[in-house]
């Protein structure tokens, strides 16, 4: 299931925001401040941040340069003001699109509906994180050490734990994105894909580790 971040400290927002996504289908964690986002991203995995633009402490345009610089989070903002110059700052901070308040729930799904496509596709052929490149049209990971051919699961697991580098992937979601929903497995096989996975990064790319965070699933960091 999509899961979704929405950040807002005026409450009665927050609640219509999370209302029309549950009702959509989708997963919603709420936060009611910037430090209080970070913190459920600790051991939580998000597809997409809807973040207030004008909130006490840090404010909407930090948060999203942290999201994105961090976690490589796609953002909505919301904004209360029409002011070019907070359009203009929001983008320059990262954000994706920007919505200013009243609106639509309607238009907010739309939103949320173009961003998560986008964002199901790779915008380039390639993805690098740390010493490793990994190449979407070849199928080849790269490293100071050369070229590394992986069965596809593999490179598949990589991708995504790639795609989401610091974000802790539950095992149930890693096998929905992998193996499919109708996955007749269980999450041994997870384990077993992620133990062969990480044999081949000591040696290929030593900075690059796949964590595992006991009782929820794995994520990847990079070591400076």
């Amino acid at each position: 299931m999509i899961r979704i971040l929405a950040v807002d400290d005026d409450l009665h927002m927050l609640n219509f925001v999370s209302a029309e996504l549950r009702l959509s289908g989708y997963e919603v964690i709420e936060a009611e401040s910037g430090e209080q986002a970070l913190g459920c991203l600790d051991s939580r995995n998000v597809d997409l941040a809807i973040v207030d633009v004008m909130m006490p402490g840090m404010d909407g345009f930090e948060l999203t340069k942290i999201l994105r610089k961090d976690y490589n989070l796609p953002v909505i903002l919301l904004t209360a003001r029409h002011h070019i110059e907070d359009k203009e700052r929001g983008f320059l901070a990262g954000s994706d699109d920007y919505l200013v308040k009243p609106f639509e729930s309607k238009e907010l799904l739309y939103r949320v509906k173009a961003i998560l496509r986008r964002y199901d596709q790779p915008a380039d052929d390639t993805l690098a994180i740390g010493t490793l490149t990994i190449d979407f049209k070849s199928y080849e990971v790269q490293s100071d050490q050369g070229i590394l051919i992986i069965p596809l699961k593999e490179f598949e697991l990589l991708t995504l734990l790639a795609s989401k580098p610091r974000q802790v992937l539950s095992r149930d979601l890693i096998i929905e994105r992998i193996w499919g929903i109708d996955f007749q497995g269980d999450e041994q096989t997870v384990n077993v894909h992620i133990k062969r996975l990480r044999r081949r990064l000591e040696s290929f790319a030593p900075d690059v580790q796949i964590v595992t965070v006991r009782g929820v699933g794995y994520k990847l960091e990079v070591n400076a």
